[in-house]
């Protein structure tokens, strides 16, 4: 079994009795051979009760966290099981669209990178799609990322010895953006597929839905990692504008696809 896991999907599970079953069927179904850790972090929910329907399937690994530990937290315990070439995060309230893995292991190859994200369309908080599709640019560089986090946790698939080195740290601040700009600035580039091959399920509850809560934590996201208070002033001056501009435009141009 070990000798032929190729990708490892590291799932962390809270709160998520009633979603956590699709994305596991979601993982279960690409085409490539894999396995899914889920780190039970203390739910208070009747998640075991979901999961008793993979007890039988070898692919799944359900484990519990003896104290709750956060997402980041979860996400690197879960990395330091993992037995793939390859480690692919997914949140318990997402799903993939068929055939993500592949398509990411393909472009990974072609393009010579340690990780590979994608686009996502954004799903209702009931899990109904929305048909608005947030693109993402097919190649991503340290710098470009500096400006805008295009890159969403639950699409990205990342060599395991990368992620190893870099785990999520700083829950008070967006961990998954720090990872990837200490990724990008010593690997210098990732690549990405521009299609929605993630279904991205909104939350007011989560740490975007408060604007200015997410804007304190972006710019502490720059002072962890490594900036001085007036460099992490500049970037998140920069972010805001391009955020402003990016915006504007795909309000003005906005097309039927209600891409962004």
């Amino acid at each position: 079994m070990e000798q032929k896991i190729l990708v490892s999907v590291v799932m962390p599970a809270y709160r998520c009795a009633d979603t956590i079953g699709k994305a596991i069927d979601s993982a279960l179904e690409q085409d490539v051979p894999l396995e899914v850790i889920v780190l039970n972090d203390q739910s208070p929910d009747g998640l075991d009760a979901v999961m008793e329907q993979y007890a039988k399937d070898t692919r799944v690994r359900y484990l519990q966290n003896e104290r709750n530990l956060g997402a980041a937290a979860s996400r690197n315990r879960g990395v330091e099981l993992a037995r793939g070439r390859y480690v692919a995060f997914l949140d318990a309230d997402d799903w993939w669209a068929p055939g993500k893995l592949k398509a990411q292991l393909a472009r990974m190859k072609k393009e010579g990178v340690v990780f590979c994200s994608t686009g996502r369309e954004l799903v209702t908080p009931d899990g109904r799609l929305t048909g608005r599709v947030i693109g993402v640019r097919e190649q991503i560089t340290y710098r470009s990322l500096l400006l805008h986090n295009c890159i969403n946790c639950s699409s990205v698939l990342m060599r395991t010895e990368v992620a190893r080195e870099f785990p999520m740290e700083h829950e008070d601040s967006h961990e998954d953006y720090i990872t990837w700009l200490g990724v990008l600035k010593k690997y210098g580039r990732a690549a990405a597929i521009d299609e929605p091959l993630l279904k991205y399920r909104l939350s007011s509850g989560g740490k975007s839905g408060n604007k200015l809560k997410s804007a304190g934590m972006t710019y502490r996201a720059y002072r962890y990692a490594g900036f001085g208070r007036l460099q992490a002033a500049f970037w998140f001056c920069a972010y805001a504008v391009n955020g402003v501009l990016k915006y504007g435009r795909a309000y003005l141009s906005g097309n039927g696809r209600g891409r962004v």
